[in-house]
């Protein structure tokens, strides 16, 4: 098999003390197949397809309507939008982090000598020379001190840690957005598949139906028989035990219905029996289009966003290293203050009251028993870990791709030939009665016809109900669904990073 590799736009830079990992990070090329498995080829149509709204294929307006209000309403979605927020502001903080701090300070203090200091003198001078006393204090005496000013601070970036920490911040907050991505493309595919299933259900509920009431007018007719001697009992139990066994299917459906519509219900945030008027008793299931052309194994991996959220979390690791080895060297800061002291209010804002201090500062830690190159390990077996996560999720993509294109295609052909069984049984029930009616055959002929109907019918329900299933997790698959939904607020949030999605 060829094989292809995937590269992204933008390389790996090295920058002391780690690796610059900004929105345009991407992990080491991955190999990938050319193309999806054999055995899903006869379900592929050369072309493209548009997976943002992918539902609407259906051709559904319940089911596009029921989408709709669960991405506005659904509160997996809210909580992945409050991280994504939280994200955003833990890169403000970290930006700010490379800036100057000011803080304006004030205070005043009374303070009053002891009663028992007697005549004190604060004396000064100079060197050689006698003292002479400035200040001379009386015990008991109240003293004012008032001062106000500024205090700044500057720690440098010199060696990148605060970089490489906004770098990863960064990413972290391109993850969210992949997460909450992620979010929608789950839920919209649990909608759209609960959907289904509920008018599955139904539909095999109405099957139930319709041959519980043909049984039992034929019942009823091998009873009024029985009454004229035209039939025996064995005929009027073998209906019995038949429409009984029909009917004991119903209820065992009824309940799988009601438990999709509480399913629908707890992801669209809605009344159960508001949910339940507005769907319907029953209604024809969906179907989507025959042939879905996934296109290729690279273009899957730019599209998932829990490969890209993947792809993301390493990014975050490998700046990570960068933070943590910035740790060795020095840290050098600045700092200053300026201020006005006096012990009167009155002289507080002349100038022989100003006092100011200002230089720089440094800090290394030139022994901590091993923590920072322990530290720096620990980052980097974190990365490894999120290396083989993305390697993981991109092997994981292709599968799901893979075992939905193969069940969607042996589906439609199981359907195919259960479509053909349908015919046939019904053909059998028509020529039974015929032949029943005629003499020829007995009624455990027509009965075992019935029931073959029966059965054909509902099986077919189900493989209907499973194409599309099926196709659902095709979709889910191939990572469509939240551009539609979150193109507007993807595209914000790409735009503040300055990333090309």
């Amino acid at each position: 098999m060829h094989t292809v590799r995937f590269f992204s736009a933008a390389v790996l830079i090295a920058g002391v003390g780690g690796c610059e990992v900004g929105p345009d990070y991407h992990p080491p090329p991955t190999t990938l197949p050319s193309h999806f498995s054999p055995a899903t080829q006869t379900a592929v149509q050369p072309g493209t397809v548009d997976l943002a709204r992918w539902w609407q294929e259906f051709h559904d307006p319940m089911l596009n309507k029921l989408v709709e209000r669960a991405v506005n309403s659904n509160y997996d979605v809210q909580l992945a939008e409050a991280r994504v927020w939280q994200a955003r502001a833990q890169v403000d903080y970290a930006l700010a982090g490379l800036f100057p701090t000011a803080h304006a300070t004030g205070s005043y203090n009374r303070n009053r000598t002891s009663n028992n200091l007697s005549n004190a003198a604060v004396s000064g001078g100079s060197s050689g020379s006698a003292s002479t006393a400035t200040n001379v204090f009386a015990g008991g005496t109240s003293i004012n001190f008032y001062q106000a000013g500024f205090d700044a601070a500057w720690e440098l970036d010199l060696f990148g840690g605060g970089r490489r920490a906004i770098e990863a911040q960064q990413a972290t907050l391109q993850a969210q957005i992949e997460a909450r991505r992620d979010t929608l493309i789950t839920l919209i595919s649990e909608v759209a598949r609960d959907y289904v299933l509920l008018r599955g259900y139904q539909q095999q509920l109405e099957i139930a139906q319709q041959n519980s009431q043909a049984q039992r007018r034929v019942l009823g007719l091998q009873e009024m028989k029985l009454h004229v001697g035209l039939a025996t009992a064995l005929t009027v139990a073998q209906g019995q035990a038949q429409l009984a066994s029909t009917e004991s299917s119903i209820p065992p459906l009824q309940t799988t219905i009601e438990l999709a519509i509480q399913s629908l219900a707890v992801m669209l945030d809605m009344p159960v029996d508001d949910l339940r008027q507005e769907v319907g008793a029953g209604s024809s299931l969906p179907v989507g289009p025959e042939a879905v052309p996934p296109g290729l194994p690279s273009e899957l991996i730019r599209r998932r966003p829990d490969v890209r959220q993947a792809e993301r979390q390493l990014a975050v690791a490998t700046a990570n290293i960068g933070v943590a080895t910035a740790q060795l060297f020095p840290q050098f800061s600045l700092t200053g203050s300026l201020g006005l002291q006096s012990t009167t209010l009155t002289k507080l804002v002349s100038t022989s009251s100003i006092f100011g201090a200002a230089g720089p500062g440094v800090s290394w830690n030139i022994f901590d028993a091993g923590q920072i190159m322990a530290t720096i390990r620990m980052q980097n077996a974190v990365q490894k870990q999120a290396l083989v996560q993305y390697r993981l999720s991109v092997i994981q993509s292709l599968a799901d791709v893979n075992n939905a294109l193969t069940a969607f295609n042996r589906e439609q052909a199981h359907c195919q030939l259960l479509q053909k069984a349908v015919e046939a049984n019904r053909r059998s029930v028509e020529l039974s009665q015929q032949l029943y009616d005629a003499g020829v055959v007995e009624f455990l002929n027509v009965l075992s016809a019935q029931q073959s109907l029966f059965e054909s019918q509902e099986q077919l329900a189900q493989s209907q109900q499973a194409v599309s299933t099926y196709l659902i997790a095709l979709y889910k698959a191939l990572g469509g669904g939240w551009e539609a939904s979150d193109e507007a607020a993807a595209k914000a949030a790409d735009d503040s990073l300055g990333a090309d999605k």
